[in-house]
C-alpha cells in the first residue's frame, strides 16, 4: 500500500487539507495518507525545511511526500519532483528541498511539466496529488517532467565561522511547539570547529556554557524535589536532530514563559558561539 504525507501550511480551519486528502482517496482508493504537519507558519520555506528533513527518514523508502508551502506556480517559482535518499518529494523550487539535499544528494529531479493538461489556481490539490498518484502507481518522474540538476538554495541556510574558527555565527530556524528555538548549527560541525575547545554560546544576553545530552541533565536530582526549581529552566542541547536548541526544562509559556519568549529570538535571529583557546580559569554556571 502507497503512503502519501502532507505537509502543508493550511492549518486547520479551512477546506484545503481536506479537498486534498479528498482528490488523493479519489484517485487511490487504498493508499494510507499521513499527516505530517499543517501548521507551518504561513509561507515559512525554512521552518517547513525543519519540519520534513526531521521527518521523512521515519517512513519507509519509497514514501511520496507531497509539500504544500508557497507552491502558487511562477516563472519564479516552478514545481519540481524529486527521488532523493529512496523517497520521493514534490513541492515547489523555492528552497525548501535545500536543507536535506545539503546532506544528501538526490537520485534524480525533474520540473513538472503537466500544468498544461490541467486547469488550476490550487497546485497542490491538482498538480501535486496528480503526480503523488501517478508514482503511486509505479510512474516514473519523466513521464511528468524534464530532468534538472540543481534547486534553489535557502540563503543563511548554514552557519557562518570567523576566519580563525573562533566564532560560530547561527541562525533561528525553527521555534517548537515548546517555544524552544531551534538554531542551523548542527553537532557534527559544531564538533569539527570546537576541537576539545570551550564555548560560550550568546543568545541575545543569556549565555551557556554547557551543551547538555538531554533535557534532564539540567535538574541536579541530588536535591530533594521538593527543594528544586527545575522547571522553566534554561539549557542549551543537541535536539533529536542533531541541531543546537535552545531550550526551557519543562516549559510552560503560560507558568514560566518558553525560551522563544524570555528571551525575545524569532526566526532569522542570530546566535553566537565563543570558544576559548586558552583553558578557562574557573567556568560559571550559565546564566539565564
Amino acid at each position: 500500500m502507497a503512503i502519501i504525507t502532507l505537509t502543508t501550511d493550511f492549518g486547520n480551519k479551512d477546506h484545503f487539507t481536506g479537498a486534498t486528502k479528498g482528490a488523493i482517496y479519489s484517485e487511490l482508493p487504498d493508499v494510507n495518507i499521513v499527516d505530517i504537519s499543517h501548521n507551518v507558519s504561513p509561507f515559512n520555506i525554512p521552518e517547513a525545511a525543519y519540519i520534513i528533513q526531521n521527518a521523512y527518514s521515519s517512513f519507509p523508502k519509497g514514501t511520496i511526500h507531497i509539500i504544500g508551502i508557497d507552491a502558487e506556480l511562477n516563472v519564479e517559482n516552478k514545481h519540481i519532483a524529486m527521488l532523493l535518499d529512496g523517497h520521493y518529494f514534490i513541492c515547489a523550487n523555492n528552497g525548501i528541498m535545500s536543507m536535506i539535499c545539503s546532506e544528501i544528494a538526490p537520485e534524480k529531479i525533474v520540473e513538472i511539466n503537466i500544468h498544461d493538461k490541467i486547469q488550476t489556481s490550487f497546485p497542490v490539490l491538482d498538480i501535486f496529488v496528480k503526480v503523488a498518484c501517478h508514482i503511486a502507481r509505479g510512474g516514473t518522474l519523466e513521464v511528468i517532467g524534464k530532468p534538472i540538476t540543481s534547486i534553489k538554495p535557502i540563503n543563511n541556510l548554514r552557519p557562518t565561522v570567523n576566519e580563525d574558527k573562533t566564532k560560530i555565527i547561527g541562525r533561528v530556524i525553527y521555534i517548537d511547539n515548546y517555544g524552544n528555538v531551534v538554531t542551523n548549527v548542527r553537532k557534527q560541525f559544531f564538533e569539527t570547529i570546537q576541537k576539545g575547545r570551550n564555548f560560550e554560546i550568546t543568545a541575545r544576553q543569556y549565555k551557556f556554557k554547557t551543551i547538555y545530552k538531554k533535557y534532564s541533565d539540567v535538574v541536579n536530582f541530588d536535591i530533594p524535589k521538593e527543594k528544586r526549581q527545575d522547571e522553566g529552566k534554561g539549557l542549551a542541547v543537541f535536539n533529536s536532530g542533531g541541531f543546537l536548541e535552545i531550550a526551557m526544562y519543562k516549559s510552560d509559556s503560560k507558568k514560566h514563559g518558553s525560551a522563544a519568549t524570555l528571551m525575545g529570538l524569532q526566526v532569522r535571529d542570530t546566535i553566537g558561539i565563543d570558544f576559548i583557546t586558552v583553558p578557562a580559569i574557573s567556568q560559571k554556571e550559565d546564566i539565564f
